[in-house]
């Protein structure tokens, strides 16, 4: 056990690196602190990750279990249960050949149902993560509608996930709310909130400029977003905005690094807005290149709009601007609040509302002397309360707390 040498945890995953996405790179970054406190894991992914590839794969320094689907994935809604089906046996035989002190499974509620069986079956305490509420962002892209038979059964399936786990953990107090509503005592929720390796992410004290050079971009000021185009992201909002600050602001310039389902949509209002000169679309840009693109933008701005998702979750992209000493504007929805507090870390405005967009824009355009002191406050809040190194050490009392349980 614990006492007798290092903890030893099985992590459960959706997908992992070497797969690019917001929910790779925090197991990510989990798995690297966790290295960091002496707890020696091993991780599993579902087979929604399943590649040609070699099982197991090593990718940054870790070496990843993967799980192959079997017959019924290819089915309708009978691939879900293959999922769990296909995890559990894997699960099964991991535990089997190492018997880990806990098993942790994060989202989707399928790995914590698989892993919930295997849990219960060799006496392992389970830690289930929930990231996201999952059906509704279904809702936000369109493959279902809040209250119908899939929205119903996502929920249905979350809520039995988190009943089956001894502790539960999430990444942001809107979440924890919610799970508490649910039923979950609050005394079984903990929360490791959405991070940055602030190494990564210096302050820019320049802009990059032979890249700076070829967008065009010399001499102007820049309003930048980089992440995917989803709808309740709001970019359509920005650029209403966008379109009411250019007369009076001819040097101003949008910045739109990214790509996804609203891409085409974007575009089309841009020319409708007749702003396309002034508008610059990059495309998805390589991981490794964004910090460039990143230093040519002045102002940050994410206008999320005020759904129930986004007044429950947290992103992780403001934390990013806010490390590298980025001045940050965004919608004034529960997931920003909770990182950014107002005319102090950035700047917080109505949601859904173009022309107060336009105007709390307008103000800080001609307002620059107290940008840097809102610009500094943001780096100080990212670096004490938001290193992976301060938000991963709350799962130690948690796994203590399990373990103490099942003695």
């Amino acid at each position: 056990m614990a006492e007798q040498g290092p903890l030893q945890v099985l992590h459960v995953f959706d997908h992992s690196v070497p797969l690019h996405s917001g929910y790779a790179f925090r197991s990510l970054a989990i798995l690297q602190q966790q290295q960091q406190l002496n707890i020696t894991t091993r991780q599993l992914t579902s087979s929604k990750h399943y590649l040609a590839g070699p099982n197991p794969e090593q990718v940054a320094g870790l070496t990843f279990y993967r799980t192959k689907p079997g017959w019924l994935a290819k089915l309708p809604v009978l691939n879900q249960l293959d999922v769990m089906r296909q995890l559990e046996q894997q699960l099964t035989s991991m535990v089997k050949q190492q018997r880990p002190d806990i098993i942790h499974a994060h989202s989707p509620s399928l790995n914590a149902l698989a892993a919930a069986r295997v849990a219960k079956r060799f006496n392992i305490p389970l830690v289930y993560e929930m990231r996201a509420s999952w059906e509704d962002a279904a809702v936000s892209h369109g493959s279902c509608k809040e209250g119908d038979l899939r929205y119903k059964i996502g929920q249905w399936l979350e809520k039995k996930a988190l009943r089956s786990a001894d502790y539960v953990v999430t990444i942001c107090q809107g979440l924890a709310t919610q799970i508490a509503q649910w039923g979950v005592n609050k005394a079984r929720i903990a929360i490791v909130a959405n991070a940055v390796d602030i190494s990564a992410f210096s302050p820019v004290t320049a802009k990059d400029p032979q890249l700076e050079a070829s967008l065009k971009l010399q001499g102007k000021t820049v309003l930048g977003f980089l992440g995917s185009f989803y709808r309740y992201e709001g970019l359509h909002i920005l650029l209403d905005a966008f379109a009411k600050l250019l007369p009076q602001h001819p040097n101003l310039r949008l910045l739109l690094v990214g790509g996804g389902l609203q891409e085409a949509a974007l575009k089309a209002q841009a020319t409708a807005l007749n702003i396309n000169s002034a508008v610059i679309f990059t495309g998805r840009v390589e991981h490794n290149t964004i910090s460039r693109y990143y230093s040519l933008v002045d102002m940050f701005v994410y206008p999320r709009q005020a759904i129930r998702l986004t007044e429950m979750v947290t992103p992780l992209k403001p934390l990013e601007a806010m490390a590298q000493q980025g001045l940050v504007v965004a919608s004034d929805i529960g997931g920003h609040r909770e990182l950014i507090r107002h005319n102090d870390t950035g700047i917080l405005f109505e949601p859904d509302n173009p022309d107060q967009l336009a105007v709390v824009l307008a103000q800080l355009l001609t307002n620059r002397d107290d940008w840097p002191r809102i610009k500094q406050n943001g780096r100080n809040f990212v670096a004490a309360e938001r290193t992976w190194q301060h938000t991963v050490a709350a799962i130690m009392p948690v796994y203590q707390q399990v373990l103490s349980a099942k003695k």
